[in-house]
């Protein structure tokens, strides 16, 4: 098992992972997302202790960025075929090396940079060749607080628990 105290860095699937996986349209044929507030919650927090926090989708759109801004988060790939190549990719921008980076994904697409990070998540209900190569499988499945268990996980980890904590002492 490879050692979740050197993350620096989080990068996040959308669909399945932040979300529940569903598509939902209305009658127009305008997407829109449902997303736990305890996971922005968690992303913010980790940010505010120095941490960075990334996004590839395999996906995009307006409801995706608009979450994505909302919580103030710049670095962040639509529409992307190859997430290993994009997980690098931002790794180089953000200065943190790839063994320093903790990737969160839920499906088949999201394998190889679940391959290239240093720390490899995945949220109960991921396909089982995720899991089989996942660091860490939440028991919250997708949509559901489980990139906030991942976030606490990886708090703890690095003894940082205690510094979120204090904020509301």
């Amino acid at each position: 098992m490879r050692d979740p105290a050197k993350v620096r860095m989080i990068v996040l699937d959308v669909d399945g992972v932040m979300t529940d996986g569903t598509i939902n349209l209305d009658e127009n044929g305008r997407e829109f997302k449902r997303y736990h507030v305890r996971d922005g919650y968690a992303i913010k927090a980790w940010m505010r202790m120095g941490f960075e926090v990334g996004v590839i989708s395999g996906r995009g759109g307006g409801a995706l960025r608009a979450r994505m801004s909302e919580l103030g988060l710049t670095r962040v790939v639509e529409c992307c075929p190859e997430k290993g190549v994009a997980l690098e990719q931002m790794c180089r921008q953000a200065g943190v090396p790839l063994e320093h980076t903790a990737f969160m994904g839920d499906d088949l697409p999201d394998l190889p940079a679940l391959r290239r990070a240093g720390y490899a998540m995945t949220v109960a209900d991921g396909v089982e060749q995720v899991r089989a190569i996942c660091d860490l499988v939440t028991r919250a499945p997708g949509g559901h607080a489980a990139v906030r268990e991942a976030i606490e996980h990886l708090a703890r980890a690095r003894g940082v628990m205690q510094q979120w904590l204090a904020r509301y002492d």
